[in-house]
């Protein structure tokens, strides 16, 4: 496969945050352990990849934060609203004692 001709140099996507998350990626730029360690001898066009990985991990970690906040609203949406029973045997109109009640 024939390497594409660029212009200029890939330059890293680091952001000077650098700490593992759980699963051994850079909190800061995403890239795993052998990205980082190996940048500096990476063809332009492996550099070019690492950059697409990486999108690809922000985008799903961005997607994964936006389903827990949703999943923490509904939740705390219905520990407040209060659940109401209108399939129950009785209701509030056969409770009401009507024998007095004119329109005059």
């Amino acid at each position: 496969m024939m390497e594409q001709l660029s212009f200029f140099a890939v330059p890293s996507p680091c952001i000077g945050v650098c700490q593992s998350d759980r699963r051994g990626y850079c909190m800061g730029c995403l890239r795993s352990r052998d990205e980082r360690f190996n940048w500096m001898s990476y063809s332009e066009l492996q550099k070019q990849d690492v950059i697409r990985l990486c999108t690809q991990r922000k985008r799903r970690r961005q997607y994964a934060l936006h389903k827990a906040k949703q999943l923490e609203l509904q939740t705390q949406q219905t520990s407040h609203t209060p659940q109401l029973d209108f399939d129950s045997a009785s209701t509030p109109a056969d409770d009401v004692d009507l024998t007095d009640f004119s329109l005059d």
